[in-house]
């Protein structure tokens, strides 16, 4: 079983030691609104929802990727740290009270609620819990 947050946390992180200017991440629902959480809180320039090049698959529905345009701020990376808390084998919930605070608030975790994908202040400010999907600062 394949963990695609995982896999789309990883083509970032590698994209950026890499010191690509963008990434293409195959598209989710999910994943595209974790992407606009990045972009709203200035972790990444911006985000698009981009065709998938469809020559070599005749006869299937048109599919889409995600691409995520990097930023760096002299030279380094905006992202210092981008890692997965929720795992496919272990599921991480909690009540909004317990949210963790990242790196004193200077971070933010990602939380999947019954109201939306939300960071981890618009959840405590909100009053819901729900699944921490990752954490970045």
């Amino acid at each position: 079983m394949t963990d695609p947050i995982a896999d789309m946390l990883t083509r970032i992180r590698n994209a950026q030691m890499a010191r690509k200017q963008d990434v293409l991440i195959p598209y989710s629902a999910l994943k595209f609104s974790i992407a606009k959480i990045l972009e709203t809180e200035k972790f990444i320039a911006g985000v698009d929802k981009v065709p998938f090049n469809m020559s070599r698959r005749k006869g299937k529905q048109a599919q889409f990727q995600i691409k995520i345009n990097l930023q760096y701020h002299d030279g380094k990376p905006v992202i210092n740290t981008i890692r997965r808390i929720s795992k496919p084998g272990m599921r991480v919930y909690r009540k909004y009270q317990e949210l963790p605070r990242v790196q004193n608030d200077y971070g933010i975790s990602i939380v999947s609620t019954p109201k939306g994908v939300m960071t981890n202040r618009t959840a405590r400010a909100e009053k819901v819990g729900g699944e921490v999907l990752c954490e970045l600062w």
